[in-house]
């Protein structure tokens, strides 16, 4: 096997030249990079600037306006079934089954993915993310703090290489704010990538290896303490 193959087995996501954008219009880049195993990266911008459309494009959710995003060393868009096992996303939107009550989505995700023993880990994410006493309740039912807990606890529920989300603290209080970041951090350390972008500098702090900063469709790589200052000051 060459040096090239080996590189892009390596590599769980590569960006080239890529720039973000609906159409052809430009909202930020160009960008190059690449995330291996055990990296952790933050995105940080004002409202606006572009973060969930960076965010969506370097996974494949949406495409490139120029340049190109390979995950996985093959795949540039999320239909194949092995991306799908091995990217495990949350964006700012829900996905639910409506007639699935909380507990029956996370067997769902349990069985679909291989997770050993699954009931217990079902339980517990319930218990970690504070829905054990609303197991038995349909998605319209929860609040919208419960049905971000329940969308991050299907994350994280499954095994992935390439863990990708977009703002997870958002309606989580300070306590389940820092344990979530410990628990990402956890993750990381055993092997996982993760693209995160947040508003919370105490988050980012807790989560990230490096930062990518968005600013006036300019995406600069940093250092965590430079990306805290920039979601402090701006």
């Amino acid at each position: 096997m060459d040096e090239g193959t080996e590189n892009a087995r390596r590599d769980l996501l590569k960006a080239t030249n890529l720039v973000a954008g609906y159409g052809h219009q430009d909202i930020c880049g160009p960008l190059d990079l690449t995330i291996g195993a055990g990296q952790a990266l933050g995105i940080v911008g004002f409202n606006a600037a572009g973060k969930s459309t960076l965010l969506r494009t370097l996974v494949g959710y949406q495409e490139p306006v120029s340049g190109e995003s390979i995950i996985l060393g093959s795949f540039t868009d999320d239909s194949s079934f092995i991306y799908s096992k091995a990217v495990s996303v949350v964006f700012d939107e829900d996905a639910f089954f409506p007639s699935l009550t909380v507990e029956e989505h996370l067997q769902l995700i349990a069985g679909g993915h291989g997770v050993q023993d699954p009931q217990s880990a079902v339980d517990a994410e319930l218990s970690f993310f504070d829905l054990t006493e609303a197991r038995t309740e349909l998605p319209q039912r929860l609040s919208s703090g419960q049905r971000r807990r329940l969308l991050l606890a299907a994350a994280l529920l499954r095994p992935c290489q390439l863990l990708v989300l977009d703002e997870p603290e958002q309606r989580l209080d300070p306590a389940m704010r820092g344990a979530l970041a410990q628990r990402l951090r956890e993750r990381v350390n055993a092997g996982t990538a993760l693209l995160v972008i947040t508003h919370d500098p105490e988050f980012l702090r807790g989560v990230a290896d490096s930062v990518l900063v968005i600013a006036d469709g300019n995406i600069t790589r940093v250092s965590v303490d430079e990306g805290v200052e920039a979601i402090v000051h701006g």
